[in-house]
């Protein structure tokens, strides 16, 4: 695939993750920020709860303390400008990275169309970015875990993802090896237990974020959030898949068109 295509094809992945990032945005507007309104309500209610039943004059000082950890930003500029510039970025960063995963599967992992192509990269792109990761560690509201272990929990998921990733790459490079001896359906099943299999260890392996949620905080608020997190990036990556692929169907079809009416009549034309 000549350079020029690869641009071309990356210029629409970030374009295609820009659409995909406003649906996502608008999705997590409107079913992610109440969980998360509901979580920072239960810290507040916590804290106030703790410094009312402080002793000395932990109540007294409960306003100055409050005062000097005002936030820097709003909770409406969060919600809003902040969450809008935060998944748009995402959006265009991992539609960029997906389209030069496309460029590269085309034509490697079977003989797909380009929409076809960049929807199985969409859906691969979507399990081992975070739906594995996420089923190992997932989503929680902010402010509900312990503050002294974020830094490890961090490396934990991204540790998760990277594993992820690399675990998937593996599966793709064996299925591909196995083909000629399995058949295509038989060696894409081995490849995908293959996967099954090692994740399911390494998930027995990873410690745990057991302080990742304090007690006592409402398991139905949790499970909300989770689920508004998990439609996020489904939603994301589902869009990305539609969109991209329409664009990169119709810039390669037309990049083919222009190859064959500017070959000469008689010539071969190149593969």
């Amino acid at each position: 695939m000549h350079a020029s295509t690869v641009r071309s094809l990356l210029v629409r992945g970030m374009l295609a993750g820009l659409i995909a990032g406003l649906l996502a945005f608008a999705v997590a507007y409107v079913v992610g920020e109440p969980p998360v309104d509901g979580a920072i309500a239960v810290e507040e209610a916590q804290a106030a709860q703790e410094a009312h039943t402080g002793h000395g004059g932990g109540a007294a000082a409960a306003p100055e303390a409050a005062a000097e950890e005002e936030e820097a930003v709003s909770r409406p500029v969060q919600s809003t400008f902040g969450l809008a510039t935060g998944v748009l970025v995402y959006g265009v960063a991992l539609g960029g990275i997906a389209a030069l995963a496309f460029s590269f599967a085309l034509g490697r992992v079977g003989r797909f169309s380009p929409r076809a192509t960049a929807a199985l990269t969409a859906a691969a792109a979507f399990t081992t970015v975070y739906l594995v990761p996420f089923l190992k560690y997932p989503a929680t509201p902010p402010a509900v875990g312990n503050p002294d272990t974020i830094g490890k929990r961090t490396t934990l998921f991204f540790l998760m993802i990277l594993l992820s990733v690399l675990l998937g790459l593996a599966a793709v490079v064996a299925g591909r090896r196995l083909a000629p001896r399995l058949g295509n359906w038989n060696a894409t099943l081995a490849a995908a237990g293959g996967f099954v299999v090692v994740t399911a260890i390494a998930f027995a392996v990873l410690p745990a974020n057991d302080d990742a949620v304090k007690a006592g905080f409402p398991a139905a608020l949790l499970w909300e959030f989770r689920l508004a997190s998990l439609a996020v990036q489904a939603v994301l990556w589902a869009v990305f898949g539609i969109v991209f692929g329409a664009l990169a169907q119709r810039a390669l079809t037309s990049r083919t068109a222009a190859a064959d009416a500017s070959a000469p009549l008689g010539a071969p034309l190149a593969g």
